[in-house]
C-alpha cells in the first residue's frame, strides 16, 4: 500500500510505500485518527473535517481456478508414476484467493507423495504471486483412472435411428465404465437404439444395430451372377436387414424360399443359384449375358 493509496494530493510522494496491501479478496479501514497520523508524518496538508472520514483499501481477488491446479499437479503426479490420461480427486479443498491483476500465479509443491497401490497422493501446495505473501496449502487426494466414452447429448427413444448430433464424448471415471461401451462416436451414429437412454447415459454396443434398408414385405430383385451371366427374378422379402445381412426371400415366381444377401433397398443376392429353381418357370426365368441382351 502507497501514500498515494490513502491521499488524492499526495503528489510527488505518491509512491511512497506505508505497508503491505490487504490478501487478494481482502479490504481494511483506514479510520480519520490514523489518517491524519500518517498525512502528519508525510508532510502532507491534510486534516480530518468531521472526524468520520475514512479509507477503504480493498484488493481485488480472484479464486485460483481448479484447471490451474490440476494442471500444474498433474505434471508433478505424473512425474511420480501416476497415469497420464489421469483425473484429481481432491479431499475437502478450498480454492484459495489470487491477485486478479497481474501475472497468473506460480504454483509449486512440496514434500509431494504419491502411492501407486492406492492412488492417494498428499503434500503441500505453495502459491507465489506478485504483491502478497506466500500461501502454503495442504493438499491430500486420490487419481482416477478416467475413460472417454460416448454419451447421449439428448433423452432417446427406443427404435431412433441416432446422428453425430444426438451425442457427444465424455471422460468418466474408469470404475464407473461397464465393459462394452460405445468409445466413438462414429461407432455409433447412424444405428438404431434398442432402449431408452437419458441424457449424459453412456451408450452400449449390445444395444445398437445398423439400420435395415430392406423393409419386411418388400418386393426386391433376386440377382444371382456367374461369369457372364445374370440371372434374376422377383422376389417378396420375409425379413428385414441391413446391407450385408443374411435374410430369407420368397421366389414370386417359384413360391420357394431363399437365403440371400442384402445389396440394397431392393436388391438381394441369393446364397445359391437360382437357374434350377426358375429353368422350368418361364415367366420367372430372365436370363441373360452381363452388359448385353439374350441372344
Amino acid at each position: 500500500m502507497t501514500l498515494g493509496d490513502l491521499f488524492d494530493n499526495a503528489g510527488p510522494r505518491a509512491i511512497q510505500p506505508l505497508g503491505p496491501a490487504p490478501a487478494p479478496g481482502r479490504r481494511f479501514v483506514v479510520e480519520a485518527a490514523q489518517l491524519a497520523i500518517i498525512a502528519r508524518d508525510n508532510q502532507l496538508a491534510w486534516a480530518p473535517l468531521a472526524g468520520d472520514e475514512r479509507v477503504i483499501v480493498e484488493r481485488p481477488g480472484r479464486p485460483l481456478a481448479r484447471e490451474e491446479l490440476d494442471d500444474a499437479l498433474r505434471g508433478e503426479l505424473i512425474a511420480l508414476g501416476a497415469d497420464a490420461g489421469l483425473d484429481i480427486d481432491l479431499f475437502g479443498h478450498q480454492p484459495l484467493i489470487v491477485p486478479s491483476t497481474g501475472p497468473s500465479p506460480r504454483l509449486a509443491f512440496e514434500a509431494l507423495e504419491y502411492d501407486p497401490a492406492t492412488r492417494r497422493f498428499s503434500g503441500v501446495l505453495l502459491v507465489l504471486a506478485d504483491g502478497m505473501a506466500t500461501i502454503r496449502q495442504r493438499i491430500s487426494g486420490r487419481v482416477i483412472a478416467m475413460r472417454e466414452v460416448v454419451v447421449a447429448a439428448r433423452s432417446i427413444r427406443t427404435g431412433e435411428v441416432l446422428s453425430a448430433r444426438d451425442l457427444r464424448v465424455q471422460r468418466l471415471p474408469a470404475e464407473r465404465v461397464r465393459p462394452g461401451m460405445a468409445e466413438r462416436i462414429e461407432r455409433a451414429a447412424g444405428h438404431r437404439i434398442h432402449r431408452a437412454v437419458q441424457i449424459g447415459q453412456p451408450l452400449a454396443l449390445a444395444d445398437l444395430s445398423v439400420p435395415p434398408v430392406l423393409l419386411r414385405d418388400s418386393l426386391v430383385q433376386l440377382q444371382y451372377e456367374v461369369p457372364g451371366l445374370t440371372i434374376t427374378a422377383q422376389g417378396r422379402a420375409i425379413d428385414e436387414g441391413a446391407v450385408g445381412a443374411t435374410v430369407s426371400v420368397m421366389n414370386l415366381a417359384t413360391g420357394g424360399t431363399v437365403l440371400a444377401e442384402v445389396l440394397g433397398s431392393d436388391r438381394v443376392r441369393p446364397l445359391r443359384p437360382l437357374l434350377q429353381r426358375l429353368e422350368n418357370t418361364p415367366s420367372g426365368r430372365s436370363a441373360s449375358p452381363r452388359g448385353g441382351s439374350q441372344p
